[in-house]
């Protein structure tokens, strides 16, 4: 796997900001943060990012303004766009200021990731498998087909993408807040027992039945262990 890309993340929503950070974290990119459109304007120019995540909506000057600025001077770092506005003007807007893409509040983090997956790509940074395996199950990133020793098997979006999650970190510990977070979303308002039932769908569709392969993990969450296959 090619060497992860460091991401600047421009947000003044606190919760989303930290919704991001943990979640690219998790997958292993580095990232910076900053909630002040200048501030962060000031970050892009340095230089040292591989891809910005750029909220419209900044207090003291809008990312449509930051966009324009950032390539009138020639800087053709890819570019996210966040905002809560869903018209096609809007979008339209967004994209003519240079953005590279367009994302509406709320995302889910999926949605996010597979997006600048794809920016990258774009500008020759690749960082991710499309094909993942661990013993017999084959995970295809791409056609969201997910393969137990040779036999396809039906997951739901949700179960898909907790499965992904695991086999790409395998042994590390998710608590079940994270789980809910990456899988249904920041703005998700239920509660964490939802996760539990997910799991347990999950575990009865890779013939999981003794827990060995993905573990609950007392008063945590959950963790997946692969060489128990």
């Amino acid at each position: 796997m090619d060497k992860k890309a460091n991401i600047l993340v421009i947000e003044d929503d606190p919760v989303i900001t930290e919704f991001l950070i943990t979640g690219l974290r998790y997958e292993g990119y580095q990232v910076s943060a900053s909630n002040i459109g200048k501030e962060g304007q000031e970050m892009i120019l340095q230089d040292i990012f591989d891809l910005v995540i750029l909220d419209i909506m900044l207090p003291d000057i809008s990312g449509i303004d930051i966009c324009h600025n950032v390539r009138s001077l020639g800087n053709n770092i890819p570019i996210l766009m966040l905002t809560v506005k869903k018209d096609v003007s809007d979008r339209v807007k967004g994209l003519n200021s240079g953005a590279d893409d367009y994302l509406t509040k709320p995302f889910s983090f999926d949605e996010l990731l597979a997006r600048i997956r794809a920016l990258l790509r774009r500008s020759g940074h690749i960082s991710e498998r499309k094909i993942l395996q661990s013993g017999n199950i084959k995970l295809n990133t791409e056609t969201h087909e997910v393969h137990l020793a040779e036999r396809l098997i039906n997951l739901t979006p949700t179960e898909f993408s907790l499965l992904e999650l695991f086999m790409r970190h395998p042994h590390k510990v998710f608590t079940r807040e994270t789980l809910l977070n990456r899988v249904l979303g920041y703005n998700y308002d239920g509660g964490t027992n939802i996760i539990d039932v997910h799991i347990s769908h999950l575990r009865k569709k890779l013939e999981d039945s003794k827990a060995n392969l993905i573990r609950t993990i007392h008063s945590v969450g959950y963790a997946f262990y692969p060489e128990k296959l």
